[in-house]
C-alpha cells in the first residue's frame, strides 16, 4: 500500500493488485456484506464494489474449470468414495464382532 497526495493535499491509499483480489475474494467467500468487509479492511464500500466489478471484467473465466478437469475430479472423488465405503464396511463388521455377545453368555454358563 502506498500513499499519494493529490492537488488538494488529500492523501489517498494505493493498494496493490494482490490485495485487491484478496479483498474481493474474502468478500465473496465470507458471506459477509460489502459494508462489513469494507469496514474490516478500512476501505470505502464503493472502492470494494469497484474492485469486484474490475475483477469480474478482467477475468470472467477465473475459477472456471474445463469439462476434462471436472471429469477427472469426479473420477477421483468416486474412487475415494468407494475406498471410504469399504473402510466403513470393514469397521462396521469389526464393531459387530466385538460387540456380539460371547457364546458363554448365550448359553448361560459361567467360567
Amino acid at each position: 500500500m502506498n500513499h499519494d497526495s493529490n492537488q488538494s493535499g488529500v492523501t489517498r491509499k494505493r493498494y496493490d493488485e494482490a490485495f485487491k483480489r484478496s479483498a474481493v475474494e474474502h468478500w465473496r467467500s465470507s458471506g459477509k456484506s460489502a459494508a462489513q468487509v469494507a469496514r474490516e479492511l478500512g476501505l470505502n464500500i464503493s472502492t470494494l464494489h469497484q474492485w469486484k466489478k474490475r475483477a469480474g471484467a478482467e477475468a470472467p473465466a477465473a475459477g472456471l474449470r474445463t469439462v476434462a478437469e471436472l471429469e477427472a475430479e469426479n473420477l477421483r472423488l468416486r474412487r475415494e468414495l468407494r475406498q471410504v465405503e469399504q473402510q466403513r464396511d470393514i469397521l462396521k463388521k469389526t464393531l459387530g464382532i466385538l460387540s456380539a455377545p460371547s457364546e458363554s453368555a448365550l448359553n448361560g454358563s459361567e467360567r
